[in-house]
């Protein structure tokens, strides 16, 4: 986690005291809210009901068990908590430091009763049943993730799933490679596909398999089931040698080589490309570079959960302020890169409560093990990221916003926004904390092109790993007023996900159907089955 966090707290401290009245507000209501749950606690000892006075958000598991609001110790120790949480929240807030808020959400999190097992009724209730074992057990949880993962508390269960195996799955080829990714087509399952292939754009930030999770749950496996030659590329895990590596070269060595394979491979002259969180960002320069270059290649542009304006980032901001990114230039000047571990905590700690401090409590406090979770197995398989791609990223997106007000270059070439004239899907997530939907929404502003906006349920990643279910709703509305809570107010709810709707979004564009070109040409001769080897854990 950024080490300014904790500058932050000192300059939110120092804040307050040099003008406490600032916090007067929240300090009576803290008083107030305190005396009420002192009053309420005592008729809970005498066994009188009572409501709290600072309530859990409807979604906080937390504070489920009967325990909160039945033992006095209990009731009295969950308000004390949420009360003391929604001072110091509103008096960060107050501040006006997105940094300072963010290191406060984070401190209380990490303060909450359920991390400890004294104020944990679960664990204790869990201790006794067990005569200790699940203590014995927590205990062990605690000393093997310290030894081996870093003293995180593990997520899942590293044995569960196996990339190629469980994960990763849907047949397909290796058809081209060069230093930085493999491309992989995969085999046909229908007797005729449609005329323009469709190509994934994966973040390079991740292990490309989000989009090829367990069958049954593969966007990728989906997109060929419904009659799509399908591609996606895997990019190498980065090492000290690729520390000169630019976005310029995931421009034009990845994607772009990625368009021209699978175009002469296809016979296609268009391409129909899907990417995901920067792998769509990137998909949007690609376009515009192309047009720049008076060439064509892609047809249709599907952005999943993809910023392009990076004015409100998000709870991410809070990581890349100017000073964090220049003390994050100086540990990467030391190895090339930005090692997987602290990509990884940085994103974890961006969601604490559901993927660190769930596990404390379950694994550390309650011993139970890891659980078996395919989302989770990806998440767990971090990957690193050059040193100049990544700087290069941070100052030219989040620090400078170039890509939205004009100003961006890349390969020698500015990146017109004006040009992307292919039309477009984009696709938010309602509860997406990386890329929030109100963000991915102002594309709609952006791209001069017939442009479809849906909106789904779920987060960044559930949004996207979204098969049909019941369960699932999105939204969609073909009206794109500037003000998205406005388009929101008007848009239609529907059961289901939104692969139906993309569905038929996409074959509109992918043209007749034909019968399959073959795996790989002459040119890009299949070199190993999927997943390859750029994939694999380390690589």
């Amino acid at each position: 986690m950024d080490d300014g966090f904790p500058l932050a707290l000192a300059r939110l401290g120092a804040s307050v005291v040099r003008r406490p009245w600032r916090a007067l507000p929240a300090a009576a209501e803290l008083t107030a809210n305190l005396f009420a749950a002192g009053a309420r606690t005592a008729a809970v000892a005498l066994g009188q009901p009572s409501p709290p006075v600072v309530a859990p958000a409807a979604k906080d598991r937390r504070f489920a068990d009967p325990a909160w609001t039945k033992s006095p110790w209990f009731y009295g120790t969950a308000q004390a908590y949420l009360s003391g949480a929604k001072f110091l929240r509103e008096v960060a807030e107050r501040q006006g430091d997105e940094k300072a808020q963010f290191a406060a959400g984070a401190l209380v999190d990490a303060l909450a009763p359920t991390n400890f097992l004294p104020t944990n009724p679960a664990a204790l209730r869990k201790a006794y049943e067990t005569r200790g074992e699940s203590l014995k057990n927590g205990f062990k949880n605690l000393v093997s993730d310290v030894v081996t993962n870093g003293g995180r508390p593990q997520q899942v269960d590293p044995t569960a799933f196996e990339v190629g195996r469980d994960l990763a799955v849907t047949p397909g080829h290796v058809v081209f490679r060069n230093h930085l990714m493999e491309l992989i087509q995969y085999v046909p399952q229908t007797a005729t596909v449609h005329e323009t292939p469709l190509l994934m754009s994966p973040p390079w930030i991740n292990k490309y398999y989000i989009m090829d999770l367990a069958p049954g749950r593969s966007l990728v496996e989906w997109a060929v089931q419904h009659g799509h030659t399908v591609f996606t590329l895997s990019y190498r895990n980065p090492d000290e040698s690729m520390r000169t590596v630019t976005l310029d070269d995931y421009l034009l060595l990845g994607l772009n080589a990625a368009v021209d394979a699978v175009r002469e491979i296809t016979g296609a002259e268009d391409v129909n490309v899907a990417g995901l969180c920067v792998g769509g960002t990137l998909a949007v320069m690609l376009h515009a570079y192309l047009a720049q270059q008076a060439k064509g290649g892609i047809r249709s542009l599907t952005l999943l959960n993809t910023l392009v304006d990076f004015s409100e980032p998000g709870a991410l901001g809070a990581f890349t302020d100017r000073a964090a990114v220049e003390r994050l230039e100086e540990r990467m000047a030391e190895q090339g890169f930005v090692d997987e571990v602290e990509m990884a905590t940085t994103f974890d700690f961006l969601r604490a409560n559901d993927l660190i401090w769930n596990y404390v409590a379950s694994g550390w406090l309650m011993g139970e093990p890891a659980p078996a979770f395919d989302i989770l197995a990806w998440n767990a398989d971090a990957t690193r990221i050059s040193e100049a791609t990544h700087s290069f990223y941070l100052r030219s997106f989040y620090l400078e916003n170039q890509l939205s007000r004009g100003t961006l270059e890349m390969a020698g070439t500015p990146i017109d926004l004006d040009l992307a004239e292919a039309d477009t899907y984009v696709l938010a997530a309602v509860e997406d904390h990386i890329t929030p939907w109100k963000s991915s929404y102002k594309t709609t502003g952006l791209l001069p092109t017939k442009m479809k906006f849906v909106l789904s349920s779920s987060g960044h990643i559930a949004g996207v790993v979204n098969p049909p279910s019941p369960k699932r709703h999105y939204w969609t509305n073909d009206d794109l007023p500037e003000d998205p809570d406005e388009w929101l107010a008007d848009a239609t709810q529907h059961t289901g996900s939104w692969w139906g709707d993309w569905t038929a979004w996409i074959a509109d564009r992918a043209g007749p159907q034909r019968p399959p070109p073959p795996l790989g040409s002459a040119i890009h001769s299949p070199i190993a089955t999927a997943p390859g080897t750029y994939v694999r854990r380390g690589s």
